[in-house]
């Protein structure tokens, strides 16, 4: 679990990344959650855009990928979402 603190100052970083998954309709998948977990694992820090086209809405569909792939939320805006979940070899943010 991430304090107020800790999840302000991931927010700040994510600024600066770009979204590297799109969540269309239809919906998560596993293929699409080994792929969170491979990234989470290299860059600790993810955005993901969910399109227009998706049938859910993005709070829930980040909140099923927190859950599958057990990452903390650090910021659901608009259409978009960050996820953080600390890596196990690859420690790239220091929080």
């Amino acid at each position: 679990m991430l304090t107020g603190k800790q999840r302000s100052y991931l927010r700040s970083l994510a600024n600066g990344i770009d979204s590297i998954f799109q969540v269309g309709k239809g919906g998560i998948n596993d293929n699409m959650i080994k792929q969170f977990n491979e990234a989470l694992e290299a860059r600790e820090l993810i955005k993901v855009t969910v399109l227009k086209s998706a049938l859910i809405k993005t709070r829930d569909v980040c909140e099923e990928a927190a859950n599958l792939t057990e990452a903390d939320i650090v910021q659901v805006i608009g259409n978009k979402f960050v996820l953080y979940k600390e890596s196990k070899e690859n420690k790239v943010i220091i929080i």
